[in-house]
């Protein structure tokens, strides 16, 4: 059997479970892996003295160091913040190595589709939880229900990395930061673009918090999803052309999404322009940046401006969070929303014994030969094991794993620039997190 290198970039939070695995199964397939980080002591952790890994400090922008590294490996997996891709990617292009990531394909990765193709280049995107999983277990269902000879006429997916309902009790949002806390506060910043009913709909970020979906997950309870990015480009990917409905979404619990449009409509989450001077500001004098003079307090003009109850919900989040505290903020510059993911990571983040949880729901409406019409919901839940060993990690970088193990032993033939959406990604990449405990409940009924 041949040797093989994994040159794994990143070593963060959501690296965990994908770095275990491919150590776990480096000796019986003869595999180095090799962990990257900018931080030396974060991918020294992550290897634990592994005698198949190796740590490295690593830096995208040091060109020549970066090139070596990667000419050692055959297959680079990278879960470095997703601008940076495309500049791994040109360095795989002239080394002529495959690469996997768990992020969005860029229109800049798109172009490098023809070159990869003519090396015989893999350049895997997308495989990771939303997007990731999400692909590979509606287009099994949706490729299963073609082959049956039913008709699509509706499609919905919503995800959301949330926090066990154990964990952290009192926390009224039951949601803490479990991936990038950045995106979190960044989240829906553009134009959503979905098909419901047969009609294009465009929502903009200050109309996204306020015009959520309902969605019932069986023994799970009630959620509420808003519209993520551009459903609509799926329509081709998806092979849904015709369709009649069309949304993917993320997705959080009850009341999370009214009290974060407080945040939206204050301006919190600009990320625009720089507030100077504010080390001596208080989380409160924070929030009065954004609203008119008075004499009344910070949360009564909050109330006002917002028709809000005192004693709401929404204001109940809010307070929890610390946003009307005398507490500084403990920052000389950052920009509205570097500020409010600053507040919020002193309730946010994961503590000693957290646990966060994945849920992941879709609904299929299609028409039968001699059944009529049909509606399956298929869901999904994972929790983590702790607040390092967590779903998020698992659901994101067990899929990349799978399909890494796969590459390297020839049982992924497809080239270029892709996502995967077939099932020569899908089956195996879906059977094997399922026998991880990874995998979706499906219920039929009448549509």
């Amino acid at each position: 059997m041949k040797e093989h290198a994994i040159l794994v970039l990143g070593a963060g939070r959501s690296s965990t479970a994908l770095i275990h695995y491919l150590l776990t199964h480096a000796a019986p397939n003869r595999w180095t892996v090799t962990v990257g980080d900018f931080s030396l002591e974060a991918a020294i952790d992550r290897v634990n003295g592994h005698a198949n890994g190796r740590a490295i400090a690593f830096d995208i922008t040091q060109t020549a160091a970066s090139r070596a590294e990667i000419a050692k490996a055959d297959v680079v997996v990278s879960l470095l913040p997703a601008h940076l891709h495309v500049q791994v990617a040109a360095i795989c292009l002239a080394e002529k190595k495959h690469l996997l990531t768990a992020s969005y394909v860029s229109d800049e990765m798109k172009s490098l589709d023809a070159e990869a193709k003519q090396k015989g280049l893999l350049f895997l995107n997308e495989c990771g939880l939303d997007p990731g999983i999400d692909h590979m277990s509606a287009m099994q269902v949706i490729d299963r229900v073609k082959q049956e000879g039913g008709k699509l006429i509706s499609f919905e997916s919503f995800t959301g990395g949330l926090i066990a309902p154990t964990t952290d009790i009192e926390n009224p949002w039951r949601y803490k930061f479990t991936w990038n806390p950045r995106n979190v506060v960044m989240a829906g910043q553009g134009t959503a673009k979905f098909l419901q009913g047969g009609q294009w709909k465009y929502i903009p970020y200050q109309q996204l918090f306020k015009r959520t979906t309902s969605v019932s997950v069986p023994g799970f309870g009630e959620y509420e999803g808003y519209a993520n990015r551009d459903s609509l480009k799926y329509l081709d990917t998806y092979g849904l052309q015709g369709i009649q409905t069309m949304v993917r979404g993320t997705l959080r619990n009850k009341g999370y999404c009214s009290a974060w449009n407080v945040l939206v409509q204050l301006g919190c989450c600009d990320d625009t322009y720089v507030l100077e001077n504010i080390s001596k500001l208080s989380h409160r004098d924070f929030i009065t940046l954004f609203l008119e003079d008075a004499a009344l307090p910070a949360e009564e003009r909050v109330c006002q401006l917002f028709g809000l109850d005192a004693k709401g919900e929404e204001m109940k989040r809010l307070m929890w969070s610390g946003f009307f505290s005398d507490e500084k903020i403990g920052l000389d510059q950052g920009t509205p929303a570097q500020v409010t993911e600053h507040i919020l990571q002193k309730r946010w983040k994961l503590q000693r014994g957290d646990k966060d949880f994945i849920v992941m729901w879709h609904r299929f409406g299609f028409e039968t030969h001699g059944r009529g019409k049909r509606e399956i919901q298929a869901y999904l839940t994972c929790t983590g094991q702790d607040e390092n060993n967590t779903a998020m990690a698992q659901t994101v970088g067990l899929p990349l794993a799978i399909a890494t193990k796969l590459l390297l032993q020839g049982k992924i033939k497809s080239r270029g620039v892709v996502i995967p959406v077939v099932p020569e990604f899908y089956n195996p990449i879906l059977e094997e997190l399922g026998q991880l405990n990874i995998k979706l409940h499906e219920v039929e009924k009448a549509g």
